[in-house]
């Protein structure tokens, strides 16, 4: 079996991203709810995104009960090498196995819980864990529904039609030190992060720009590589549409290419 240590002993995930933000390059990742898997078809899921080349696999969520997390990295390190980065929705989220951790400061609300609260009791884990961290900007943006995470976390998204305030909200998130921002309009949003407030965060920080949520065609996923996004996340929308993973893994792939041939 490979495991986590000999996977990326090699190489950092945060200098990979770091490297194919400065590349152009885009990214794809796959988010993986341990409540929402099949155990039982997983490794044909598995094989799915190992020919997609999927780059990454988040796992977690902002509200999970089946406590399945050790169980689902298991099954992905023994039947890929795609690295798995804990998304985790609170403290209890975390599991030593995986290959790194998002984490995720809550800049766009105002719960202390979720900007430093949850971080001061992580804190002794995550030093002995042996986990990557990679410090995140999370930024919910408006979707036009109540979704899980806002509820969860007791935050108001950023409206989607103020691009300036989620520009000045990651420029004070990469100014703190965070390495990383997350636009999220969260799991089963009606529509994804606008390309205006992708374009105005972009144009705001040189960070790496993970950006899902609502992402439920590749016509979506191009639109917020276009706009800036390097990482496209896609999670529940795999479940409504089977032939979303290799459709936005194609445009992912496809998008890289093109880039290769202008360069």
């Amino acid at each position: 079996m490979i495991t986590n240590r000999m996977k990326i002993k090699n190489y950092k995930i945060a200098d990979l991203l770091s490297n194919r933000k400065e590349e152009k390059r885009k990214s794809f990742a796959v988010l993986l709810d341990p409540d929402k898997v099949n155990f039982d078809t997983f490794p044909e899921f598995l094989e799915t995104a190992i020919e997609s080349e999927v780059d990454f696999f988040f796992v977690g969520g902002s509200l999970i009960t089946n406590y399945a997390i050790d169980q689902l990295i298991l099954a992905i390190q023994t039947h890929t090498k795609i690295p798995t980065i804990l998304f985790p929705g609170n403290s209890l989220h975390i599991d030593p196995s995986a290959d790194a951790i998002l984490l995720l400061s809550l800049i766009s609300g105002r719960n202390p819980d979720f900007l430093i609260g949850q971080h001061v009791i992580a804190a002794p884990m995550l030093k002995k864990s042996g986990l990557e961290v990679l410090p995140t900007g999370y930024m919910l943006i408006e979707s036009g529904k109540l979704t899980t995470v806002s509820y969860i976390s007791n935050t108001t998204p950023i409206p989607n039609d103020k691009p300036g305030i989620a520009a000045c909200t990651a420029m004070a998130g990469e100014l703190l030190g965070l390495k990383n921002i997350f636009l999220d309009a969260g799991s089963g949003a009606l529509y994804p992060v606008p390309a205006e407030v992708i374009e105005a965060v972009r144009s705001s920080v040189d960070t790496p720009i993970i950006v899902g949520g609502g992402i439920n065609s590749s016509e979506k996923a191009l639109a917020a590589m276009q706009a800036g996004a390097d990482v496209i996340v896609v999670g529940n929308g795999i479940e409504q549409n089977q032939n979303l993973l290799s459709e936005v893994a194609a445009c992912v792939k496809m998008f890289n290419l093109q880039l290769e041939k202008v360069y």
